[in-house]
């Protein structure tokens, strides 16, 4: 689907409403974000859903709003595994000069929306060279930092503590205590075989840190008890973001935050849809 600008003042003010959802958007000032909000669509992230081009081209960038992104990474053996995730602290979608090349593919993990933004516009808002170009700036470093991070983990801890801290860094992301994670996705975002994971997954849920819901959809059980599990790469990120972005977007919230705030944001959401007649579905065009 073409990319279309939002016209209308009904559908701007119902959009602006999503707006401070995203930690990157609510971070700019008021003068950025009006010159921003008219060019701004609402696009649901199904699951499973590429973004961009094999190539790293983006024809947008995408603010999520609920959900979570990962950067998928190919190594030396052909194999992918996640590089990095993004939630609604972040944007995906970055021009081409600031992108990691060793990513390959960006894919929604879990289903959320998002706010999309046309790539002219936002070179355009970019070559002002104001708070907007800096904030990005400052944003693509505390994501090369949880790269950074994520890779040592794989070369220091187990696979039951690098599970554990997927699952953190997933609830960090989410509202509620559920992650839709298939465990064949899983096993491909970790790395490693799906006997693999499915040991690690066993030893998981008979800790009590975690289950089964229902098939592909784990269920915090015990907060602690995860972290107990989990290394500490998931709280370095989080520092990193926060020593990174002292005054700019919020790093990614404590999984403990509940699902008030996610149920007030789907509620704004769905009148946002409302206003425009539906949500596009992003494309990698």
């Amino acid at each position: 689907m073409p990319f279309v600008p939002l016209p209308g003042a009904l559908r701007e003010r119902a959009l602006a409403k999503l707006l401070p959802q995203n930690g990157v958007l609510a971070a700019l000032p008021e003068d950025v974000r009006a010159r921003l909000l008219p060019h701004l669509a609402l696009v649901d992230l199904p699951a499973g859903q590429q973004l961009g081009q094999p190539s790293g081209n983006f024809a947008r960038a995408y603010f999520p709003v609920a959900g979570v992104v990962s950067l998928i990474q190919g190594t030396a053996s052909g194999a992918e595994r996640v590089s990095a995730m993004v939630g609604s602290e972040g944007v995906v979608g970055l021009p081409k000069f600031m992108s990691d090349p060793s990513v390959i593919r960006v894919a929604v993990q879990s289903a959320g929306y998002g706010l999309a933004l046309g790539r002219e516009q936002l070179l355009e808002e970019w070559a002002r060279g104001g708070t907007f170009m800096r904030l990005l700036m400052r944003y693509n470093r505390a994501l090369a930092a949880q790269k950074v991070v994520l890779n040592a983990c794989r070369g220091l801890h187990s696979l039951d503590q690098q599970l554990g801290t997927l699952l953190l860094m997933s609830l960090d992301r989410l509202s509620g205590q559920d992650v839709v994670l298939p465990q064949d996705s899983a096993a491909q975002l970790l790395g490693v075989s799906a006997q693999e994971l499915g040991a690690a997954v066993d030893r998981l849920c008979e800790s009590g840190a975690a289950s089964w819901r229902r098939p592909g959809v784990f269920a915090a059980q015990d907060g602690a008890a995860l972290r107990a599990v989990a290394c500490a790469c998931e709280r370095r990120v989080v520092s990193e973001y926060q020593r990174l972005l002292a005054d700019g977007p919020p790093p990614p919230a404590p999984s403990s935050a509940g699902g008030a705030a996610g149920d007030a944001s789907r509620r704004v959401a769905r009148d946002a849809m409302v206003a425009r007649g539906g949500s596009e579905r992003p494309h990698g065009g």
